[in-house]
């Protein structure tokens, strides 16, 4: 029986995997999880705060009040160099190839800057409702790699692909002039092509951080619904469809520009310690309960 065993704590089997029965023990012996919709509510408006306050002291929302792009820029360019060394760095000759196609790239941006938020939300909300054994350890699973990422967003802020060589406030043209450095041949697809928002102005200035690009939150989130979804879903065909999902969203932050492979690799190592710390968190949540209640 062919398999493919990941490091997570789940394994995808082509032909079949265990179903959750309805009277398998939960994370706190033999219990139901208590589950409160508000409470869910209050973790993710307390992640977005969280995540702003970041955005504010270290982000792009940061860029007039120091040297934030320069370090955004000259960490862009250790992360060039060392895909050059590993021989990955093609990130501008995949995204040559559909160059000057107007809807395909709206398209892409578009899934950018929709799919990433609103399949994980309804996700974790399906979850909410479809699979309350599991609702917890992925739900904390998703906490971890989320605030690890905001911490890398912090400590290593870096400069998209598609910036580099952008005019803009945001953008590394004039200190890849000053530096001497060579064209790397980007386009940034959202302000040539157009897309859901700008990041430039208006909200999507003011909610995003243009320099979080590495780890890929992208690239977390997506495999994060893959492997949740993977245990709720049976059809085989269905399956299929949600391996597409995290290869699409790969495809997707490398032709727009948005990501370079490294991010990719970081966001999938990041997913890994978040899920691990989540199951440190439930072993320690475990004897809490069993304390509490003997």
């Amino acid at each position: 029986m062919a398999r493919l065993a990941l490091r997570f704590p789940v394994t995808f089997d082509v032909v079949s995997v265990k179903s959750v029965e309805p009277q398998e023990v939960s994370a706190d012996h033999g219990r139901q999880p208590v589950l409160r919709w508000w409470k869910e509510a209050l973790i993710v408006v307390a992640f977005y705060v969280i995540y702003s306050f970041s955005r504010n002291l270290f982000g792009s929302a940061h860029v007039a009040k120091g040297s934030l792009p320069l370090k955004a820029f000259n960490n862009a360019i250790r992360v060039i160099h060392l895909e050059q060394r590993l021989h990955i760095f093609h990130e501008a000759q995949i995204q040559a190839w559909f160059a000057g196609d107007k809807l395909f790239f709206q398209f892409w941006n578009t899934f950018y800057g929709t799919a990433h938020f609103f399949v994980t939300i309804g996700v974790f909300i399906w979850m909410f409702f479809r699979d309350r054994n599991h609702f917890t350890h992925s739900r904390n699973a998703l906490a971890f790699t989320t605030a690890i990422a905001i911490v890398g967003f912090s400590l290593f802020p870096l400069m998209p692909p598609r910036l580099l060589e952008n005019t803009g406030r945001y953008g590394g043209a004039a200190i890849a002039q000053q530096q001497g450095r060579p064209a790397y041949g980007f386009q940034d697809t959202i302000e040539e092509y157009g897309g859901p928002w700008s990041f430039d102005s208006g909200a999507g200035a003011k909610v995003s951080n243009q320099y979080a690009a590495m780890p890929s939150l992208h690239i977390a989130w997506a495999t994060w619904t893959c492997i949740v979804v993977w245990r709720i879903v049976k059809r085989k065909w269905l399956r299929g469809l949600l391996l597409l999902y995290p290869l699409a969203t790969l495809f997707c932050i490398v032709v727009t520009a948005n990501h370079y492979f490294t991010d990719a690799i970081g966001g999938l190592l990041l997913l890994e310690i978040g899920w691990l710390s989540g199951m440190q968190f439930d072993r320690w949540n475990d004897q809490r309960l069993a304390r509490k209640y003997g």
